[in-house]
């Protein structure tokens, strides 16, 4: 069989604000594309099949098999969009509904799971799964919904079953999905595994093309090519995946993408804190926090978990205050720790995903956050060039660093060259660096490195 090209590609993700500009582009765009669409799915009067024998004949309309891309777990954005589309199907005149299923499980709540297996069942148009491309999964409710199906097909290199206790009705499930639900509860099988047990029928479907193809209903034609023959589809298929809006609120409902915004939000909104005014980075970190909390909401997830989430928050604010990594540094890190391996009940985060969360929270409070509160409170360096050459006296040790008493003011010093200066030392300003002044100690006032030196109480 001819292979057919992959049409559409993933939808990505879109930033949570959209210009007027891009709105009304985007407008444009979906306008443009239906007419398109319309005019190039308009039904013929005509149409030209080839036979396997050469002849040519006519016949009507084709018909259009309505392809939906479901991608990611099965949360109530993506099962709603699929109960859409089908039911959009069947009011369209398609022949057929594909499912393009890439799933690792569901978290809506069982009531809106068996309302989504009713419309598949229930459909007036044959409805199928197909799991793939290669690599891809049906697991847990997703699993159950291709059950409901009228065939499924598995691309080589796919999995499909641990259901769990079923959630849809028993009688919603094919013949030999229920003879198998013995071995699919807390198991898997693979392509091969699936035609031996009668859940998939006996033909390839390495492409969804090929399973297209054979589908009940679907008009094809046999054509030479290089040589051979080969079988390609009459009747067209139309993909559709998640609006742009949809696969939004879908990606954020990832356990990565909910665990990643919930920590960068609450991240900035503290870095806010120790800023002036309402910036980029607490319009950003508000909302990220928003988003993730959005996708937590919709994921199942253990409330110990997510207090330790916030604790670690709490803890490292404590110590960015002084500036040094102390207790609660290490408190925070800690609940952080546990918190990110406890937050989802029942879902894993992947170690890259914990790398980033972990790894990045910590470097950003104990060395990103107190930089910026070091400078952001720091004395100002500018129009200072006056105190060149000017006398004062050290109030602690140099070694190298301390501070020194110039003009009745206090300021961050450090001398220049090695040794050290007692308190109560005369020094003369030679530099400004920075926040420091450089200053180095007048003839005599000088103490060699690892002396004694009186340090105030």
């Amino acid at each position: 069989m001819r292979t057919l090209p992959t049409y559409g590609g993933p939808a990505r993700p879109t930033t949570s604000w959209l210009t007027t500009g891009l709105r009304l582009a985007l407008a444009v765009i979906m306008v443009v594309t239906g007419l398109v669409l319309g005019f190039g799915s308009a039904p013929s009067a005509a149409q030209s099949t080839t036979t396997e024998d050469g002849r040519s004949e006519s016949s009507g309309d084709p018909g259009r098999v309505s392809v939906i891309k479901a991608e990611g777990l099965l949360d109530p954005v993506l099962a709603s969009f699929i109960d859409r589309s089908v039911r959009d199907a069947g009011r369209a005149g398609m022949i057929a509904v594909v499912i393009q299923l890439d799933s690792s499980g569901s978290v809506v709540p069982a009531g809106q799971l068996e309302r989504l297996a009713r419309t598949i069942a229930e459909a007036p148009l044959p409805v199928a799964v197909w799991v793939g491309p290669s690599g891809s999964v049906a697991l847990g409710g997703a699993a159950q919904i291709a059950g409901v199906a009228d065939s499924i097909g598995l691309a080589h290199g796919t999995r499909l079953g641990k259901t769990g206790s079923l959630q849809v009705p028993e009688e919603l499930l094919s013949p030999a999905f229920r003879a198998a639900q013995g071995r699919l509860e807390n198991g898997t099988i693979t392509e091969s595994q699936a035609r031996k047990l009668g859940i998939m029928a006996d033909r390839r479907a390495a492409v969804i093309g090929e399973f297209i193809i054979g589908l009940d209903g679907v008009e094809t034609r046999v054509v030479t090519h290089e040589g051979r023959q080969v079988t390609e589809p009459v009747s067209v298929p139309v993909f559709s995946s998640l609006p742009v809006q949809d696969q939004l609120f879908h990606t954020v409902s990832s356990p990565a993408a909910a665990y990643l915004l919930f920590l960068i939000g609450m991240a900035l909104i503290v870095f806010e804190m120790f800023t002036a005014g309402v910036g980029v980075a607490g319009l950003v970190g508000a909302g990220s926090f928003a988003l993730g909390c959005y996708g937590l909401a919709v994921l199942p997830v253990r409330p110990i978990g997510l207090a330790l989430l916030v604790l670690s928050m709490v803890a490292f604010t404590v110590d960015v205050q002084v500036g040094v990594p102390r207790f609660w540094t290490g408190v925070g890190s800690v609940a952080l720790v546990a918190g990110s391996l406890l937050v989802f009940d029942g879902l894993g985060l992947t170690w890259i995903t914990l790398l980033v969360g972990i790894g990045g929270t910590v470097v950003f409070f104990v060395w990103g956050m107190p930089a910026m509160v070091r400078t952001r409170f720091s004395t100002p360096t500018i129009e200072r060039s006056w105190l060149i050459n000017e006398v004062g006296e050290s109030v602690s040790t140099l070694d190298p660093e301390g501070v020194v008493r110039v003009r009745e003011a206090l300021w961050p010093s450090r001398t220049r060259g090695l040794g050290s200066v007692a308190v109560d030392s005369t020094v003369r300003v030679v530099g400004i660096e920075g926040v420091l002044l450089e200053v180095e100690p007048v003839d005599g006032e000088r103490s060699g490195r690892g002396e004694d030196a009186s340090v105030p109480d």
